[in-house]
């Protein structure tokens, strides 16, 4: 009889597990959001934000830098396309040669007085060029490229072209013109990335009533705001500078340059941007 009880038993409890009759288990869910976990999310959320933030403004800087370095880019091509432009119209004919001798210099029985940038004038050139006057330089230097130098009758030579930029003030007619002058010495140049041995030569210059002999170096000045540099060599028992002015003689005159008029007006435009900087 109790086999039959406990058999009963059985049956009833597989009869209802097959029926799905079993009552299922209670399941709790909690929507409560604590202070804790509140704060978690928001430091996530600032971190996320700062981590945009920081993403974006790397982004900027890059593609600013990538705008400069492609501005730099067009401005150099387009330097190099109107030399090659000089170039083609210059085909085929050959250049003109400018040969410098020496001159008789003349003396100055009293020093002039210079301002702190001057025009010049190069006789044997046929141009004039703004100076800067440096008497802390002790040799004058000419903004020169293309140098190359060789022998001549047992001497050295150099031969260079004038390295000025397009809007520097010049006669047109002898901006590729090719300049030949004597070496008279050489000069060692000390900079920071080492040290540099330039020749030197000596020109037929003119600034006001001056008219002399000078010795240059030669060496681009292109990036600088003047093609020359007057140093004390030239300045010592000649001349005084007043700081305070500039262009205080009027610019020479070459065929093929401006004529005095124009030359007045640049001269006041020069002092305007002087007083400017």
């Amino acid at each position: 009889m109790r086999s039959r009880s406990l058999f009963l038993s059985a049956l009833c409890v597989g009869v209802l597990t097959l029926g799905g009759c079993v009552a299922p288990q209670a399941t709790h869910h909690t929507d409560d959001l604590t202070e804790t976990a509140f704060n978690q999310r928001l430091e996530r959320l600032e971190n996320n934000l700062a981590l945009r933030c920081s993403t974006q403004t790397e982004l900027l800087r890059v593609q600013a830098e990538r705008a400069q370095r492609i501005g730099n880019n067009v401005r150099a091509n387009g330097k190099l396309l109107r030399h090659l432009r000089a170039d083609v119209e210059n085909i085929g004919q050959e250049p003109r040669v400018v040969t410098t001798c020496p001159i008789e210099q003349s003396d100055t029985a009293s020093k002039e007085m210079l301002g702190r940038n001057e025009w010049v004038g190069f006789p044997t050139v046929s141009t004039y060029l703004k100076a800067r006057v440096d008497s802390g330089a002790n040799t004058s230097s000419l903004s020169a490229h293309d140098v190359t130098e060789f022998e001549r009758d047992g001497e050295s030579w150099v031969r260079f072209k004038l390295a000025l930029e397009d809007d520097e003030p010049a006669v047109d007619g002898m901006r590729d013109d090719v300049i030949e002058a004597p070496v008279t010495r050489r000069v060692k140049i000390i900079q920071a990335s080492g040290t540099d041995s330039r020749p030197v030569i000596s020109l037929l210059m003119t600034l006001g009533p001056l008219k002399q002999r000078v010795e240059f170096t030669l060496n681009d000045r292109s990036h600088l705001d003047y093609p020359v540099l007057l140093g004390r060599r030239f300045l010592m028992d000649i001349a005084l500078i007043d700081v305070s002015q500039a262009y205080i003689h009027p610019r020479p005159e070459f065929p093929g340059g401006k004529s005095a008029a124009e030359a007045d007006k640049d001269q006041q435009d020069n002092d305007s941007e002087e007083e400017a900087r």
